[in-house]
């Protein structure tokens, strides 16, 4: 498909071919919106197709993805390579290079994860209920694909294969829209997904890969009649730029403000192992812990030894005059430090008035995504679980454990943290919608 054809309405340009060298000046350069348009009504047929095709034709095209990483490889990590210099001389985070980088173990685990999704049941016409009507109706609620999902995302170039790969498997097309500091690392993957989608003789307009990253192409993908959802997934910037402009239903992917309460007389060794973990081992995550509770009427015992182990590791401390106090190395935290997510070795820590104090500190600066706590009374795990509102409540396990492959659920889109029409990690059944199938022999109603 020539998406640069001047025939398409606002998508006139210089040349037939994209250009290797002056590539992301190239594509801001064109104007977005009539092609953006264009190609989500393109992506509305192959929508119409997916949605009829038996499973085994899905799973032969997740296979051919498959197939297609491993022989694209060198291409991908090549032009991944030329994306993370881009990065580096931009002076980006480590936080977003990272997000960013692709390497042979990398694509690897985004071919397992596609292998994984090909291997799961088919979501779409799965019964969720049946029932007969007192005047002889028969009633079957089953799922039905989504249609057309708009995937906007920053960095994590591994989005257009996982995100693909769910939404042909549940009969939905999508349209994805990178970062540019990601551009020619989704321009390899959407060569990736078109060779396979071809092979397989299925609409390439199935999985797209926008070839634009201004925000403009963000709007008219946004305002699209053909799009049915839009997931955004990246800063917060950017979340909040597609929910205001958005004319289709959004499912949030917002930040990840994590918190973890060690509970008065909770086993001090199993916290320092829960906070190490889901501090330490991925900081950038966004399902890391960003803030340490600690009931104050026990903080002697149980703070010193983790925030210990937190400096030795690394890890920056920012606490309350209490919490300094009790550790020298920690620096006095700020008011805009409670509600951060630092996406980085940098932990806030607060000493609150038992349970109830973590509760309302997590009610006022928690973002909805992943809560945790470290307990050995039963009373207030139950409590926590059924008075903190997030879309994951954990007790006494990591709050990393918040990850659709951790909770069976295999390969994720992110995880959101809105309430419609989803809440927590998207994985195949989200991607789905419910239609009524109603059976009569006749009847009328009075």
């Amino acid at each position: 498909m020539d998406y640069s054809s001047s025939s398409l309405r606002g998508g006139r340009a210089k040349h037939q071919d994209w250009p290797r060298e002056g590539l992301v000046e190239y594509i801001l350069w064109v104007d977005a919106e009539g092609l953006v348009l264009e190609i989500c009504r393109r992506a509305r047929v192959a929508s119409r197709v997916l949605g009829l095709l038996p499973r085994a034709k899905k799973d032969h095209a997740l296979l051919a993805i498959v197939h297609e990483l491993s022989a694209s490889r060198h291409e991908i990590l090549s032009a991944n390579r030329l994306d993370v210099e881009a990065a580096e001389r931009a002076g980006l985070s480590a936080a977003m290079v990272d997000r960013l980088r692709l390497d042979e173990r990398r694509v690897s685990a985004l071919a397992d994860a596609v292998r994984e999704i090909a291997a799961m049941d088919d979501p779409v016409g799965t019964v969720v209920e049946r029932r007969e009507r007192p005047n002889g109706l028969r009633i079957t609620r089953v799922r039905a694909p989504l249609g057309v999902v708009a995937m906007i995302y920053e960095a994590r170039p591994g989005v257009a294969i996982e995100a693909s790969a769910l939404c042909l498997k549940a009969g939905s097309a999508v349209v994805l829209r990178g970062g540019k500091e990601a551009v020619r690392s989704n321009t390899a993957l959407g060569g990736v997904l078109g060779r396979a989608l071809t092979a397989c003789g299925l609409p390439v307009e199935a999985a797209t890969v926008l070839p634009f990253t201004d925000r403009e192409a963000v709007k008219a993908l946004i305002v699209s009649p053909d799009v049915d959802l839009a997931i955004p997934r990246g800063g917060e910037p950017l979340i909040r730029f597609v929910t205001e402009n958005a004319r289709v239903p959004v499912v949030q992917h917002y930040k990840g403000v994590c918190h973890l309460f060690l509970d008065a007389g909770s086993d001090a060794k199993t916290g320092q192992e829960l906070v190490m973990n889901a501090k330490l081992s991925r900081p950038a995550v966004c399902n890391a812990l960003e803030c340490l509770l600690v009931d104050q009427a026990d903080a002697v015992r149980l703070l010193p030894p983790i925030a210990k182990r937190l400096l030795e590791g690394g890890c920056e401390l920012r606490g309350d005059a209490r919490a300094c106090e009790l550790v020298p190395g920690m620096k006095r935290a700020s008011e805009d430090d409670y509600g951060q997510e630092f996406s980085a070795p940098v932990l806030a820590v607060k000493t609150v008035e038992g349970l109830d104090g973590a509760i309302a500190h997590i009610a006022r600066y928690g973002s909805g995504h992943t809560e945790a706590i470290s307990t050995t009374n039963k009373e207030h795990a139950q409590r926590f679980l059924r008075e903190v509102d997030a879309a994951c409540v954990l007790v006494n396990a990591s709050t990393r454990f918040h990850d659709g492959g951790e909770l069976g659920l295999g390969a994720e889109l992110g995880i959101a943290t809105s309430r419609l029409h989803w809440r927590g990690p998207m994985g195949l059944e989200s991607l789905t919608t419910m239609k009524w199938l109603v059976e009569g022999s006749g009847q009328i109603r009075g």
